[in-house]
């Protein structure tokens, strides 16, 4: 995507999100996500914990989706929203253009030891890294940490130069395309997010009879919870206690952490981040 077009998209978001007058910043606390999946299924997993922050911040939430990758980094970098959910790759993007003040507030267990699957049709003769020269691959998003960064940068590891080496490059801009690419033929292969793979297997959307991983990577660390620097320090502590409150054992909570592939909230810290922030400028694509 060329900066014209990102330019325009995240104008495009900040007029769907309504960011219209004063009265209404100061009533109504905004959230939003990386679109990593379709709009429908981020309402579906986002809204029960909107419903929970509301009750827990008092005041009103609302979770808007937005259409890209960058349209959430710009929705926070010019405050117009109050908290994202951001992959790896996308807190160190915000963080970068808003000169450094991005601040993580909490993660879920499992981005400490992120991963990401590469995946091809099991009769494609595709077993290995290097059996993908030639190929045709797809990523998500090129601002995914586990669609794209990471992947790369593990393929980069492995002596693979993705624009020399593979025969397409595709970007499918959201993990649950990825999959479809890969078992409808559009392409040979793919990468991307290790969690989405699983709930798909799990609810039978896929045949790993006939699409399954290949490669899984080695961890890393990934998602977060963002706000701007700006937001009150007070507000800032109150929303990471109510994500760090959100406990297992009560099914009310349990079915919010389900719904966003959660164990429970820990908190998190910048420097956990610098180690993709250096995987982005060693691929390039910082």
């Amino acid at each position: 995507m060329n900066l014209s077009r990102r330019t325009l998209s995240a104008l495009l978001t900040c007029a769907a999100l309504g960011l219209g007058t004063l009265a209404q910043a100061q009533t109504v606390f905004r959230v939003t996500t990386i679109p990593e999946e379709a709009a429908t299924e981020q309402i579906r997993k986002f809204t029960p914990l909107a419903s929970y922050l509301e009750k827990a911040l008092g005041v009103k939430v609302e979770f808007t989706p937005v259409n890209d990758y960058p349209a959430a980094v710009e929705a926070l970098v010019n405050k117009k929203v109050d908290l994202v959910w951001f992959g790896g790759f996308t807190h160190v993007q915000a963080n970068i253009r808003s000169g450094g003040k991005i601040v993580p507030l909490a993660q879920r267990e499992e981005d400490t030891r992120f991963q990401s699957v590469f995946i091809a049709k099991t009769d494609s003769g595709i077993k290995t890294l290097a059996d993908m020269k030639g190929k045709q691959v797809s990523f998500g998003s090129q601002s995914s940490t586990s669609g794209h960064l990471m992947p790369r940068s593990f393929l980069l590891a492995a002596n693979i130069n993705p624009e020399k080496d593979f025969r397409r490059i595709a970007y499918s801009g959201a993990h649950d395309a990825t999959i479809a690419s890969v078992v409808s033929g559009k392409v040979d292969a793919a990468a991307l997010d290790i969690t989405v793979w699983k709930k798909f297997v799990s609810e039978n959307k896929v045949d790993t009879k006939a699409v399954d991983v290949f490669y899984t990577t080695p961890g890393y660390f990934n998602y977060n919870w963002s706000v701007h620097a700006d937001m009150p320090k007070a507000m800032q502590d109150k929303v990471k206690a109510a994500l760090l409150a959100l406990d297992p054992a009560k099914p009310e909570h349990a079915e919010i952490l389900k719904l966003n592939r959660a164990t429970r909230y820990i908190e998190t810290k910048p420097e956990n981040y610098k180690g993709l922030e250096a995987a982005a400028r060693s691929a390039g694509l910082l």
